[in-house]
């Protein structure tokens, strides 16, 4: 026998979005339903214990909060504590192994002089830090319009330019972003650690002709207007913690172990929960799935309508470590504190990143792995047990890019995470003075405190269609000056192609990232709705007509 109940809202989905979006709808008044899959709320913003026997949380999935804004945290009441990080990245010099750029943002005499020893020219660290100042006022313009309907391609246009920006839209936003890149920059090293900001999850080149570089640099240096990316503190598990607490006392219906099998016109959600087949009603459905689970879920094939983005690929291998303390360098010069404090970037020049990018076009491994490193036990200690705080212990979270889901197959998939594993470890170990392997504390039996996700292991976890972390690739955070603006859904970036469905989540417009502006800008067009909105529809397969 099938249970039914109705309500003013369903959310599908338990991420941080939905999260955020339940507990606006209901703060408002509403009657909010969370369907949620797995046992637990906050999708891939959680923190886990990863290995048995180990005391330690790690941020499993995703690891810094850039997009977060002030606002959302203010109107939920959220107790979220950020780190700033004092150093932004440390890379070491491929061609001389014993030398490494490290940008201290305390001290700028000391990284002028690191790009010294990296044989930058004279003239590169200016040039670098005109770069981003300039790119900042970019960003400065756009930021603000993130939690407001969408303005259009003109009318950012315009904020930019009135920022002083106009030359720097023009090279983010209409050119490949290669030709900026290299126009500015002379230094094949200093080039790529601009160039890893536009290529975190996206399969591309500097000069790809779609410009996806270009959206993904964007969104990398659009929090706050500044780009900064903080650790938080508890771990990635305390920002969806706050965002459950908010909702839950808001009065939010929250279901977890509950597997939504379908949802049918006129806002009919079918889910098993408690071992039993229901069915909620309501006159809004937001998804914070990706689009491609939603179709599936509707019936509707592979993505919304008109969307090619939403079928687009993953392209990364997360790798998770604990360590019974932190490596030594090839390069004395620099603490392995100050080093493993920002991001590490390892082979990651300009031509490393291009190189990789085509022998992975081809169908094979990079070899090296360009790969990224973060430290969240340096800046956040508390992750980790007093035991293994006194122990030196810390943890490192490795994100290994282009590495994209076309390699992945249901059949190879176990062969291809431990050749991508050893592809890490290779290149950690190309600028450490040790083998990392000799490093890894061990669990229970033994076993060494290492674990990787492919793109399917990321599928299948949590969800993200071909392991892609932005549901999809992502969009410009405008609408075309042609586009169709005339329901709250559509002015909010969360339309779908059913008026009451919308994507509350990573695949909204302005989605991508720990920030809740999908679920905030969700339950923005529901409440602009207003009259509109239909109040407990009473039977199942209602349909509203706005």
């Amino acid at each position: 026998m099938t249970s039914s109940s109705n309500h003013d809202v369903i959310i599908v989905g338990g991420g941080h979005n939905g999260l955020a979006a339940a507990a606006y709808l209901a703060r408002a008044g509403r009657d909010v339903l969370l369907l949620e899959k797995l046992d637990h709320a906050g999708g891939a913003a959680v923190s886990a214990q990863a290995f048995d026997g180990v005391d330690a949380r790690l941020s499993r999935y995703s690891y810094l909060v850039s997009l977060l804004p002030q606002e959302i945290m203010d109107d939920l009441g959220l107790r979220i504590r950020l780190a700033r990080r004092r150093y932004s990245s440390y890379t070491p010099d491929p061609g001389s192994p014993g030398t490494g750029l490290l940008i201290d943002n305390a001290d700028s005499e000391a990284t002028a002089l690191s790009f010294a020893s990296v044989g930058a020219p004279a003239a590169e660290a200016a040039a670098f830090e005109r770069f981003y100042a300039e790119c900042r006022k970019l960003t400065g313009a756009l930021w603000p319009t993130m939690t407001s309907p969408l303005p259009t391609r003109s009318e950012a246009r315009k904020l930019a330019e009135a920022a002083g920006a106009g030359d720097v839209w023009e090279a983010v936003i209409e050119r490949p972003l290669g030709e900026a890149i290299t126009r500015g920059l002379d230094s094949d090293l200093v080039r790529g650690v601009v160039l890893t900001d536009a290529l975190i999850g996206t399969f591309a080149r500097a000069d790809s002709a779609d410009l996806q570089q270009n959206i993904c640099f964007l969104y990398h240096l659009l929090g706050g207007g500044t780009g900064d990316w903080d650790v938080p503190i508890g771990g990635m598990g305390a920002v969806s913690g706050e965002l459950e607490r908010a909702a839950r006392e808001a009065g939010a219906t929250i279901l977890t172990s509950a597997e939504v099998r379908g949802i049918r016109p006129g806002g009919a959600v079918d889910y098993r929960h408690d071992g039993g087949e229901r069915c909620a009603s309501a006159g809004w459905v937001l998804s914070n799935v990706a689009p491609a689970v939603l179709a599936r879920l509707r019936g509707t094939g592979g993505g919304e309508p008109g969307n090619p983005n939403h079928r687009r690929e993953g392209s990364q291998v997360k790798v998770n470590l604990l360590l019974k303390r932190l490596p030594r360098l090839l390069d004395r010069s620099i603490s392995p504190e100050a080093a493993f404090g920002g991001t590490f970037h390892i082979n990651e020049t300009w031509t490393q990143l291009d190189d990789a990018y085509l022998t992975a076009e081809k169908g094979t491994v990079p070899d090296p792995l360009p790969c990224e490193i973060y430290c969240h036990s340096l800046t956040d200690p508390s992750i980790l047990s007093p035991e293994l705080q006194a122990s030196g212990a810390h943890t490192l979270t490795v994100f290994g890019l282009h590495v994209p889901d076309k390699l992945i197959t249901a059949e190879n998939n176990e062969e291809m995470r431990a050749v991508l594993q050893a592809a890490v470890v290779r290149s950690l170990n190309s600028v450490l003075a040790e083998p990392i392997e000799d490093l890894l504390l061990t669990g229970t039996g033994g076993t060494p405190c290492i674990e990787t996700k492919t793109t399917l292991d990321i599928q299948r976890a949590v969800g993200m269609p071909r392991g892609n972390i932005f549901h999809g690739g992502l969009d410009w955070p405008f609408a075309e000056d042609d586009a169709l603006l005339d329901t709250p859904a559509r002015r909010w970036g969360v339309a779908t192609d059913d008026p009451r469905i919308l994507l509350c989540g990573s695949g909204a417009r302005r989605g991508g990232a720990v920030s809740a502006i999908g679920g905030h800008n969700a339950a923005m067009a529901v409440l602009e709705a207003g009259a509109a909105e239909p109040k407990f529809s009473g039977a199942p397969g209602f349909r509203a007509e706005s």
